[in-house]
């Protein structure tokens, strides 16, 4: 049998023919300077903003400041040992954090590594930390309650989900307390939570971790971790891997939570990068692109319409003030972001009021639009009262001589604080909410004693709860003009029952109860 070897070398060079070896390029740089975090890198031409880059050490940078000549990259590990003329490498990735439902539960870092002693993270999704916010045409308006539990907020100032409410205040004013009772009310309404902290002591972190632990908040809760010990280009990135981690569960119609505390301090470590990096300083010494900084961040926060999933962020940016001005540089620029501000006062919160929220300067643009019926129906007139009553409160300093009708206003006022004085960590459902303003409506509060309002409240709800006028309300969620005579004549009868235990109560005012 002969073979043919002309067949077997045209097969073989054809072969050749075909083969096509990739060329590999790989792009090396040079350090030029290295000093507080920041290394100037030459020779690096074609590197993107946001690249990772690796250092002979085995540590990674970041590049943040591109110029023709010298890229400024912001390191992520121990610069300590980097020296001049080192080789630097691309990897042609951009900074990316792991995303997915693994990391519910744990504590990471910005850089997405696990620091709670719990073992790797088993996710193999990553998302880059910087992306382009939705547009507007995927977006649809704030018309859906995120239910905080705070009887202030819920009824004057109602957050909706997709919408961007500051925390504003002074250090010691309550600002996180707020934040954290929002995510613990989350629990059994699927919402998933990012709490992201930048540049807090780790005692505060670990207090907080602690905190959603016992109320069983962290099966749907990641902590970003950054505290006040990390370099300033972690505490820049910890937001922005925030977002990215919330966005995973956003594209699959989720809706999520998501706390910023604080955005000062992220501005601050911006500052400090810029410095660095040698940019030229404006108001403040911060950079010129600080506004922009925030805007990009926070305009991530969405309601997506029903065509691209329905999920929604929602963002709850806090702001450090010092001595409550509000006018400072940061702060009006996250104002000017957001679609309102819960504006927190030293003087509200060290007179006993908690949460220390000063319902004359606090918003939310949202508006009713954010609340459910039950609510909107029993929550109109709060607010009137409340400013009623501050101005009245105001006058009446400088007089002794008031008539009743200010008498009937202040005592009603000071009664309606009392309502919406909350404890840490005891939020209220809707319907325990829509009860509380249902009496602060009618007015059926002027019978109990200031001194016993936090008790008569609690008891209140209690004793309801196993009632009929419960059960309907719960089901129709709605005050039908018969439901409200009935739930006027439990509350009423409850008000008797309960001011008659009371020692030394005023015989005129069981006279008046007993006549209504």
């Amino acid at each position: 049998m002969s073979i043919n070897v002309d067949k077997f070398s045209l097969i073989i060079k054809n072969q050749i023919n075909k083969y096509e070896k990739p060329a590999l390029l790989t792009e090396f740089g040079k350090v030029v300077s290295v000093g507080d975090g920041i290394v100037e890198v030459a020779g690096l031409s074609n590197v993107v903003l946001n690249e990772i880059v690796s250092f002979e050490n085995g540590s990674y940078g970041m590049a943040l400041n591109l110029e023709s000549d010298i890229v400024g990259v912001i390191t992520l590990g121990n610069y300590f040992d980097i020296k001049e003329d080192s080789i630097v490498k691309r990897t042609y990735k951009v900074m990316e954090v792991p995303v997915g439902d693994e990391l519910l539960g744990r504590v990471i870092d910005p850089l997405g590594s696990p620091i709670d002693q719990k073992g790797k993270l088993k996710t193999k999704k990553r998302f880059p930390i910087e992306r382009v916010a939705s547009g507007v045409m995927t977006r649809e308006s704030v018309n859906e309650p995120l239910e905080t539990g705070i009887l202030a907020i819920d009824s004057m100032f109602p957050i909706g989900k997709g919408q961007r409410e500051l925390i504003i205040g002074d250090r010691q004013t309550g600002k996180t307390t707020i934040a954290v009772d929002t995510i613990i009310n989350q629990k059994g309404k699927n919402v998933k939570c990012v709490y992201v902290a930048i540049g807090q002591k780790n005692s505060t972190i670990s207090l907080i971790e602690k905190t959603l632990e016992k109320e069983g908040a962290m099966a749907y809760t990641t902590i970003v971790s950054s505290s006040a010990s990390d370099t300033p280009s972690l505490k820049y990135i910890a937001p922005f891997s925030g977002i990215a981690i919330a966005e995973y569960w956003l594209e699959k119609g989720q809706d999520v939570l998501i706390v910023y505390d604080d955005l000062t301090k992220h501005a601050i470590a911006y500052r400090t990068l810029s410095l660095l990096l040698r940019r030229p300083p404006g108001r403040e010494a911060y950079p010129g692109d600080v506004f922009y900084l925030h805007s990009r961040l926070l305009e991530r926060s969405v309601k997506l319409n029903k065509k691209h999933g329905g999920g929604s962020i929602t963002a709850l940016p806090i702001i450090e003030t010092q001595l409550g001005d509000i006018a400072a540089y940061i702060p009006t620029n996250v104002i000017s972001i957001t679609d309102g501000q819960l504006f927190l006062m030293t003087n509200i919160f060290n007179s006993g009021q908690r949460p220390a929220i000063d319902a004359g300067s606090s918003v939310s643009r949202v508006g009713s639009s954010a609340q459910i019926g039950l609510i909107k129906k029993v929550a109109g007139n709060l607010k009137i009262d409340l400013a009623q009553y501050r101005e009245l409160e105001a006058f009446s300093q400088f007089g002794s001589d008031l008539d009743n009708e200010t008498k009937k206003v202040l005592d009603h006022g000071k009664k309606v604080m009392e309502i919406i004085k909350q404890a840490q960590s005891s939020p209220y459902s809707q319907l325990e909410e829509a009860i509380l303003l249902f009496i602060v409506k009618n007015k059926l509060i002027k019978w109990v004693p200031l001194e016993n309002i936090g008790d008569f409240k609690k008891a209140l709800l209690l004793n309801l709860k196993g009632k009929k006028c419960f059960t309907t309300l719960k089901n129709k969620m709605d005050f039908t003009p018969e439901l409200e005579k009935e739930v006027t004549k439990e509350v009423k009868g409850f008000i008797k029952d309960y001011v008659l235990k009371i020692p030394n109560y005023d015989q005129d005012q069981i006279a008046s109860l007993k006549e209504d």
